[in-house]
């Protein structure tokens, strides 16, 4: 029977015959149903001892449950079943189908069962399985990443300080197989490096990877495109791999590993809670130790555990890590300013002239800079941590017969004598200081954007200032005017009046 009536149809059906004694058609007609499932809900009636009426400590699940017994699977005595383990560990190797499988079965078993019930014989087992064992994932295709809940707290054995230590935890879809391990945070150098980490763990990379939508990992979450962080797509480019995020709101996603975070808690967070730790490095070599024991341990209802499990159907399976180790980078984006220089973290590098005002790219190491116009590498320069400071190469600077620069020295200081000649003189100054002048462009227009905004006037007054007291910077003109220091008259020099007499020794003596 494809759909069940409803109960109140059902006790409508069985009143009618028992309690007004009508025909099996009058009954059809007057519930609206066919002859036969008149006939049919008649004979699961007698044949479940009912009456009419119903005995009121009787309810519709039990009268239901009467009704619709489940059919118990008739198991012959001649026919054999392979172990349920053998074949959801076969299940989890690439290619293998339960197609596949049975007719292995029926090579060796000739009188074994048809492959209907062979399948539904193990989807009925399979249903009593946790879901993350469920799930066929197929070896080596998903790894699946998230922070655990409840971090470890680290003691600063200096100042006494307590942090928490966030918990990385990364587990096989095929096999279970799972890796954790303290970090300082959940920021991206955190997440990448755990990444990594967890790679080198396991000996190798799966196909995807399926992290949730964690900031770190994902800049902006969506169910159907997801952005990823420039520096997740590039680790993940670098292994061979793909990221794909689990979607929002959709639990299934990440069965698997919200099951390992939650074995992670109650296996190795909650077994290191009564003890005290001074540093990461502690925690971690506890945590491997707890680890292993967890891998280790086997499967309540399968006959294996999670490492076995890894060693035969899934190390196999991974793509094999680089020779080489991931380097940590992060990408930012910057604007090339009319000095043909970017900014980045205060200090300022040069790229061709040619891309003034343009958007590029930038990939920071911890020693080099690189700079990515239309996704080419333009440039790539050593990596300076001094504020304030310049690196330029020399073949970037514009050849100054090249009509198109607009940009030159004396075109600023004459745009800088239309406010004022000690506008102009601070002007030349902070060019003069340069080792190339193109690198004063930059506070130059910003003191020349000061008069749209303070007026020329006032501008002019605040460079007489910064010349007086000799700080010709943008930074010290804006100080000026924002304290309204211009509108102050400067003091005058002092006049010194020399005297002569016999009783004074002069200067000379003191030298």
């Amino acid at each position: 029977m494809a759909t069940r009536l409803s109960m109140r149809k059902t006790k409508e059906i069985l009143r009618l015959h028992w309690g007004l004694c009508l025909g099996k058609r009058q009954i059809s007609r007057a519930c609206n149903v066919s002859p036969s499932t008149v006939v049919d809900y008649i004979r699961r009636a007698e044949k479940a001892g009912l009456s009419w009426p119903f005995p009121d400590d009787i309810d519709d699940t039990t009268i239901e449950a009467l009704l619709f017994p489940p059919e118990p699977l008739k198991h012959l005595p001649h026919r054999c079943m392979p172990p349920m383990e053998d074949i959801n560990r076969e299940l989890r190797k690439k290619g293998v189908t339960l197609q596949l499988l049975w007719m292995e079965y029926k090579e060796k078993h000739p009188e074994g069962y048809q492959h209907s019930q062979f399948c539904e014989l193990y989807r009925r087992w399979a249903k009593t399985l946790d879901l993350s064992l469920r799930q066929e994932y197929r070896a080596g295709e998903k790894m699946f990443i998230d922070f655990a809940g409840k971090g470890i707290p680290i003691v600063d054995p200096a100042t006494g300080e307590i942090t928490e230590a966030e918990v990385f935890v990364a587990v096989l879809g095929a096999s279970n197989y799972t890796y954790a391990e303290a970090v300082a945070s959940q920021d991206l150098p955190s997440w990448i490096s755990a990444h990594v980490r967890a790679f080198e763990y396991f000996g190798g990379v799966t196909e995807i990877l399926i992290p949730d939508n964690l900031r770190s990992g994902v800049t902006k979450a969506c169910r159907y495109e997801p952005d990823l962080n420039p520096t997740y797509r590039e680790m993940a480019e670098f292994y061979g791999t793909v990221v794909i995020p689990a979607r929002a709101r959709k639990p299934r996603d990440k069965a698997k590993v919200e099951s390992a975070v939650l074995l992670v808690t109650r296996w190795i967070t909650a077994a290191l809670r009564n003890h005290t730790f001074f540093s990461l490095a502690e925690v971690n070599e506890r945590i491997r130790e707890l680890l292993e024991r967890l891998n280790t341990r086997r499967f309540k209802k399968l006959n294996t555990s999670r490492k076995e499990l890894f060693e035969t159907i899934e190390k196999s399976s991974l793509k094999p890590l680089p020779l080489t180790r991931y380097q940590y980078a992060e990408w930012k984006k910057a604007t090339v300013n009319i000095d043909y220089h970017i900014e980045v973290d205060g200090h300022f590098y040069s790229v061709p002239y040619q891309l003034v005002g343009k958007h590029v790219e930038v990939r920071l190491t911890s020693t080099t800079l690189e700079v990515l116009y239309h996704s080419k590498r333009i440039v790539t320069h050593q990596r300076s941590y001094q504020k304030g400071k310049f690196t330029a190469l020399n073949e970037h600077r514009p050849k100054s017969h090249q009509r198109y620069l607009e940009w030159t020295p004396s075109r600023i200081i004459s745009w800088a004598e239309k406010t004022g000649p000690c506008t102009a003189r601070v002007v030349e100054t902070i060019m003069s200081a340069k080792q190339h002048p193109e690198q004063g462009f930059r506070s130059c227009m910003g003191i020349l954007s000061l008069g749209k905004k303070y007026s020329t006037e006032r501008l002019e007054a605040a460079s007489k200032r910064a010349l007086a007291i000799k700080a010709c910077s943008y930074k010290s003109v804006k100080s000026i005017l924002q304290n309204n220091l211009d509108k102050i008259a400067l003091p005058q020099k002092e006049v010194t009046v020399v005297i002569e007499h016999d009783n004074i020794r002069g200067e000379q003596y003191f030298k």
